[in-house]
């Protein structure tokens, strides 16, 4: 059974229409793989937080994997302690079972509504990336229903681990993903220890964070994007550790691993276009800056607070009014700061507005062809739909492919395929092992059309 609907991205633009089907077991999964269409194909999906069109399919077929949301195991006692889910399982959920065990899930988005399928799909990342990787970095092992229908067991060390990395990372194109199993950390608590400091513009951050972040374990700054000229890229910086049952006041010590998830409701659907503007950013910017103290050491912070502010407004992305909004997020190596900071004045000139701006420091990146994360400084910035962003966007284009940059697929809804082979040298070993598994482009979305994925 399968509905007709209408799938966008969290970003609300480029909708389009799928069969959405809901399979609750792996042979529902592999009975929709084998009756998919080879011209429309098949696509997982999961709660919908891919920004742009990597989790829809124009008429074909897509599988919501929320009904598949079973915790199966919970190891507390091996090292390192372990969890085996369904591909459906929210890290919401995952953190609520987890947290009263003393486990903790090593890499978190900045929102908890992401499924374990998706945080593979899009091997996401942390405010940790550089001192601990990126979600495919802690998997043990994953279970893919592959274009034939048979499910395999995959792992980075055996069990076809060519495969294992072109599913890390590979935005659901090798495969849907049933099950994984995924090393955790032990916690004392479910709080942390927060240093802040206000920056007084780009240079400043960008050198607090080049000294300072080996230090901490998680780091991430908010940076405004409206305010030009001396204070350009002035920055709120947060960086912390888990906190220890020691590190916390009495009162909190009595609940140690509570789970702080306050919801202060749901925006309507209602907002008009243009309330994001100048002069809101503006003024949201230098409140955010403000009410930020200039240096603070210590201070106790819950998860909602310190990774996911936004997770306290249920549809937040309304607020960007009917035509919706693009999140940009790219990366360029250390070496090219200065690349980075023209960037940045690029932004701040264009005319187009970006509140929530996110900066973070990646380390290392992993064996998968298609992970975002490689060294060097991350960006992400959100633009209500405006005219004259494409133009921007493709001169943040021009920068960042000028000195081996790239974009994140999972938040990306307009490159074409010439820039997602410039910025991912190892599409090439992707497409072969894609066209080893599924040589007939059963699995198939929106994105991989737009970026010639689909074509084998």
């Amino acid at each position: 059974m399968s509905t007709l609907e209408e799938l966008h991205g969290w970003g609300r633009t480029g909708s389009s229409a799928a069969q959405v089907a809901r399979p609750t077991t792996s042979a529902d999964i592999a009975s929709w793989v084998r009756k998919a269409d080879g011209n429309r194909g098949v696509i997982a999906r999961g709660l919908g937080r891919s920004y742009g069109d990597a989790a829809q399919n124009a008429g074909g077929t897509a599988l919501d994997l929320t009904a598949m949301h079973r915790i199966l195991a919970i190891d507390a006692e091996s090292e390192p302690p372990t969890v085996i889910t369904e591909a459906g399982v929210s890290l919401d959920s995952l953190m609520r079972a987890l947290l009263p065990c003393g486990l903790w899930v090593p890499v978190l988005p900045g929102t908890r509504q992401v499924t374990i399928g998706g945080a593979i799909a899009a091997d996401v990342h942390g405010k940790n990336h550089h001192t601990q990787g990126s979600f495919g970095d802690h998997l043990e092992w994953l279970d893919l229903v592959t274009a034939d229908g048979v499910e395999h067991r995959l792992s980075p060390d055996g069990g076809d681990p060519d495969l294992f990395w072109a599913t890390v990372g590979g935005m659901g194109l090798t495969g849907v993903v049933t099950r994984a199993k995924i090393r955790l950390q032990r916690v004392e608590s479910a709080y942390f220890t927060v240093d802040t400091d206000r920056t007084r513009d780009l240079d400043d951050l960008l050198t607090q964070m080049s000294t300072g972040d080996e230090n901490y374990t998680y780091s991430v700054a908010w940076f405004d994007a409206v305010t030009r000229g001396k204070g350009l890229g002035r920055a709120v910086l947060t960086r912390g550790e888990k906190a220890k049952l020691e590190d916390l006041p009495a009162k909190l010590r009595r609940d140690p691993m509570k789970f702080a998830a306050p919801n202060f409701g749901t925006f309507p659907d209602l907002f008009p276009s243009g309330l994001v503007n100048r002069a809101t950013g503006k003024a949201f910017s230098l409140a955010w800056y403000f009410k930020a103290p200039k240096h603070r050491v210590g201070e106790i912070q819950n998860i909602t607070q310190f990774f996911h502010p936004l997770d306290m407004f249920g549809e937040w992305n309304r607020v960007y009014g009917p035509p919706g909004f693009l999140q940009y997020q790219f990366a360029v190596p250390f070496s090219a700061t200065e690349t980075f900071a023209e960037c940045v004045r690029e932004i701040a000139n264009s005319g187009q507005i970006s509140c929530i701006n996110v900066l973070k420091r990646f380390g290392e990146g992993n064996a998968s062809p298609l992970s975002f994360p490689t060294p060097g400084w991350t960006l992400a910035v959100d633009f209500p739909i405006t005219s004259g962003l494409d133009q921007l966007c493709r001169r943040l284009d021009e920068l960042v492919l000028g000195v081996g940059g790239r974009v994140y697929l999972a938040k990306d809804s307009r490159i074409d395929a010439d820039a997602l082979r410039l910025m991912y040298p190892r599409l090439d070993d992707f497409l072969a092992v894609r066209r080893r598994v599924d040589p007939d482009g059963i699995f198939v979305s929106d994105l991989a059309r737009r970026l010639h994925l689909a074509v084998l």
